[in-house]
């Protein structure tokens, strides 16, 4: 393939374009004047824009670095040589997030598309290498010449080693294997961990179903023991509560017919008590006197006997008649013959007046005394002692009764009230013997031992129901054994795989050392001789290892060096030589590759720019070479 013009709105290019021709072209311009961005837009238009790339720090994506700096959208045409017939490949850009995403490809001339070309295989159809390979070969970027490893680089340069099959790749195949590897096992992730962890996790739940099993057999066992309590328990609390029962029942019958016989005396000795003060005060004594006493009566009695004695007296006037009529008589001879005799007879009817005054007193005490003993007669309702003592015996009596009826209501009354209180007494132990709760009877202890016996067997079915539901949401033990058998199968057939791919990956260490004592040599002999001819024979020895790292050997010495103690020009030379070597070995023939370069010789001294530029000069009559650079190499 030979370029022979392009034209680019791209980064700082707008509209600009470049022609090439077959050979070597020399593009020599000042700094910042574009040449990279030409660089760029060449592998742009050969492998299109990459618009998955994201902005990072201290790193630009192609889509953002080139994007037109005057606003337009980002396009380009680029026509080539292939084969002997001239193509014109244009890329244009119609989403600004997938620049020149939009791909044609013509035979120039013609509106004759190019067939199988399109924007995914345009560079490596053109170039007959891959995006990687290109840009580790025959594109070398500014301040990007070194060389690293790439699969798919190490896939061309196997060729030139004894397979000449350019589909093996020891780095691919490695990754590739020790992918597998730490698919099945990187330490604590992979499939044999995740194996090792879900039998694990398998076992544990088997154990903790077992764990289950054995906890519901014992729960089983004690919760028919406890069961068993409980009808034991039951019966005998029926038993004692039936006899409990009875007995209270049958005392609190006996108290309450106790106390209704008590009632019913008291209420017989409260109307006896009745009817005696009744009759005690329905007796006229009692009126009189409601409290007489023996006392009293006796004082009364004798008073009667003086009074009746004192109204037994009688008063004769016999004497007082006697004195009168001789008084009479005194004044009568008085008057008529002695007048010393009405002396006599005024005496003697003083006397007499004397005599009718006591008389009267005396018989004002009888009626004194008759009236007093008619108002004792009179106070016991009676007309003559005899009466009187009569009607004061039958008041006695009936007092007697009636303090005796008091006596015997008083002793009812409280009798009823100590039976009131007993059976007060009885009707709250019968609650309480009856209360088989919270009470302290023995059937109420058997009861409380029974609710605790069958609280202990809620307790025990609920348990036996979480471990049932727990058990449940384990899982089927039949499947998790299953499952666990199945694992350790398929563990077995990984792990068998893990030993096979880490012994293939010994093997293949093995054999790419082997492969290696050939690779390097065939590379490093012909970069050693470019390297040696532009640096005028100073150098005779380049070792290169698979990743590119590289050793120098100046001539006749013995020993190789790093390339750190290379200066940066003689650096610059040595992996101008890689390139050259990796470009000669690994392009393919029947796609000549263009070799790009950017300011590759910015760093070497007048001798050995002619050195390189004689070289390139040589290869460029094998293929197109372009070089970009700040000063003119002649």
């Amino acid at each position: 393939m030979i370029i022979n013009k392009v034209s680019a709105t791209f980064g700082k290019l707008s509209g600009e374009s470049l022609e090439f021709k077959d050979g070597l072209n020399v593009v020599c311009a000042p700094n910042e004047s574009g040449k990279s961005t030409w660089c760029a837009f060449i592998r742009a238009m050969l492998y299109g824009i990459d618009s998955s790339e994201r902005q990072k720090a201290g790193y630009l994506p192609d889509k953002t670095r080139y994007a037109p700096w005057s606003g337009a959208a980002m396009q380009g045409s680029m026509e080539v040589n292939v084969g002997g017939r001239d193509i014109c490949i244009s890329r244009t850009t119609k989403q600004k997030n997938y620049p020149m995403r939009e791909f044609s490809a013509e035979y120039a001339g013609t509106n004759v598309a190019v067939e199988g070309l399109n924007s995914a295989n345009c560079g490596e159809a053109l170039t007959g290498v891959s995006r990687d390979v290109f840009r580790r070969s025959a594109f070398v970027e500014q301040d990007g010449i070194g060389v690293s490893a790439s699969p798919e680089l190490e896939k061309r340069i196997a060729t030139i080693v004894s397979t000449g099959e350019e589909g093996c790749s020891y780095s691919e195949a490695d990754e590739r294997l020790r992918i597998w590897l730490r698919k099945r096992r990187y330490r604590r992730s992979g499939m044999l961990p995740e194996l090792e962890d879900g039998m694990d996790a398998e076992k544990r739940r088997l154990e903790e179903l077992y764990r289950f099993a054995d906890e519901r057999e014992a729960l089983s066992e004690k919760l028919s023991e406890s069961l068993r309590r409980c009808d034991s328990l039951e019966r005998e609390m029926l038993e004692s509560r039936k006899t409990a029962r009875k007995d209270a029942l049958s005392a609190l019958h006996d108290a309450r017919s106790e106390r209704k016989a008590a009632e019913e005396d008291c209420t017989a000795a409260q109307r006896r008590c009745a009817d005696a003060r009744e009759k005690l005060c329905d007796d006229p004594l009692y009126v009189l006197d409601p409290k007489p006493t023996q006392e009293s009566f006796d004082a009364d009695s004798a008073e009667l006997t003086k009074l009746s004695a004192e109204a037994k007296r009688k008063v004769s006037v016999l004497p007082a008649v006697c004195v009168l009529v001789l008084a009479l008589i005194c004044a009568a001879v008085a008057v008529m013959t002695e007048p010393l005799l009405l002396i006599a007879a005024g005496v003697l009817a003083l006397l007499c007046v004397l005599i009718f005054v006591r008389i009267g007193k005396r018989k004002q005490t009888v009626r004194e005394s008759q009236r007093k003993k008619n108002a004792i007669l009179e106070r016991y309702s009676a007309q003559t002692p005899e009466e009187m003592e009569r009607s004061f015996l039958r008041y006695t009596e009936k007092l007697s009764d009636c303090r005796n009826a008091e006596k015997s209501r008083e002793s009812a009354e409280q009798r009823l009230r100590e039976l009131t209180s007993r059976l007060e007494k009885t009707e709250s132990e019968t609650l309480s013997i009856l209360d088989f709760a919270e009470g302290d009877s023995t059937a109420a202890y058997i009861g409380r031992q029974l609710a605790a016996e069958r609280q202990l067997c809620d307790s025990i079915s609920a348990r036996l129901n979480e471990l049932k539901g727990a058990a449940a949401a384990v899982g089927d033990p039949l499947v998790i054994g299953s499952r666990l058998m199945e694992m350790q199968d398929e563990y077995r057939e990984i792990n068998a795989e893990y030993e096979a791919i880490s012994l293939a990956v010994d093997t293949l260490k093995d054999a790419d050392a082997e492969i290696q004592s050939r690779f390097s040599p065939a590379l490093g002999k012909l970069a050693a001789e470019y390297f040696s001819r532009m640096t005028g024979g100073k150098y005779d020895g380049l070792l290169i290892n698979r990743d590119f790292s590289v050793k120098v050997r100046e001539n006749g010495a013995s020993v190789a060096v790093d390339t750190a103690y290379l200066s940066a020009g003689t650096e610059d030379l040595m992996y101008l030589a890689v390139r050259l070597a990796v470009c000669r070995l690994a392009l393919p023939e029947t796609a000549v590759c263009p070799l790009i370069l950017d300011d590759t010789l910015a760093n070497l001294d007048p001798e050995r720019t002619a050195a390189a530029m004689s070289l390139l000069r040589e290869i460029a009559k094998e293929r197109q070479v372009i070089l970009f650079t700040c000063r003119d190499p002649e």
